[in-house]
């Protein structure tokens, strides 16, 4: 183990020890799957970790958490949240994160004070706070902690002693919600975000990517794929396969963002 992801994982586990309890909100990423190992390695039946399941929630990635779940052996809750009965949050303008979790934290605030659990704690990481994050605001106003930007913990860091620990997280790509593939404005539905999650796994089977966006603009969708996948499509056989089952889905027009995948592109239009 390299001295700074040892003095790290350290630091995190000095950091836990220092609350008699906490409730972890649990996504399944790489963040939230490291602060969740190393809570429970600190305080084992004093840690709860917590996955928020809403229609904006692919269902693999449920399927992932449990068995992400299983192999640390933390005790776990899934609980609903409702952010589609906020007429905010559906009408998708660009704050729309900060309606989802202000949402989230107020459920997790509440199941903190039934259990009894001092301190909520997420995966918030030092390279978020400069973004364009309106849930931060949330997350303030709920006192929610983040102890990797109090040890000012970077994605890389993270990644790395991930790695370390045995996490088969440590590679995972980013894996925001379905909602995020929507451009602002347009209104969120159930059938939008199904189209999305139907798209990005027709993607996943027809070119074996692994970093996937399906973007929608009206009935216009854009792909984003990893910048190192975009070979994946230099096929014609695979384009027409492509744009048949998409197009199957109700698109008008199949496009592919030619720079390829970049994080938090909708916010850059």
């Amino acid at each position: 183990m390299q001295l700074n992801e040892e003095s790290k994982i350290n630091a995190l586990k000095n950091w836990f020890v220092n609350q008699k309890s906490v409730l972890i909100a649990f996504s399944g990423g790489v963040d939230s799957t490291l602060l969740t190992k190393i809570a429970f390695l600190t305080l084992g039946d004093k840690a709860l970790a917590v996955t928020s399941d809403s229609a904006s929630l692919a269902r693999n990635e449920l399927v992932e958490i449990k068995q992400l779940i299983k192999n640390i052996g933390i005790r776990h809750m899934i609980i609903k949240t409702n952010e589609f009965s906020n007429e905010n949050y559906l009408k998708n303008p660009e704050n729309r994160c900060y309606y989802c979790k202000q949402e989230l934290f107020d459920k997790l605030t509440s199941l903190a004070q039934e259990h009894n659990i001092d301190t909520i704690v997420d995966g918030t990481n030092f390279d978020d706070i400069g973004g364009h994050r309106p849930g931060l605001l949330a997350k303030k106003e709920a006192n929610v902690k983040s102890p990797f930007v109090e040890l000012k913990i970077t994605k890389n860091e993270i990644r790395k002693m991930s790695e370390v620990l045995g996490l088969k997280t440590y590679d995972k790509p980013s894996t925001p919600c379905l909602s995020s593939r929507v451009e602002y404005g347009i209104p969120i539905t159930l059938d939008i975000l199904s189209n999305v999650e139907q798209a990005e796994q027709i993607i996943k089977n027809l070119t074996g990517a692994t970093v996937i966006r399906a973007r929608v603009h009206n009935k216009i969708l854009r792909i984003e794929i990893g910048k190192n996948e975009r070979k994946f499509f230099f096929n014609e056989n695979t384009l027409d396969d492509l744009n048949n089952e998409l197009q199957s889905l109700g698109f008008s027009y199949i496009t592919i963002d030619i720079a390829g995948y970049s994080s938090g592109n909708m916010n850059k239009r």
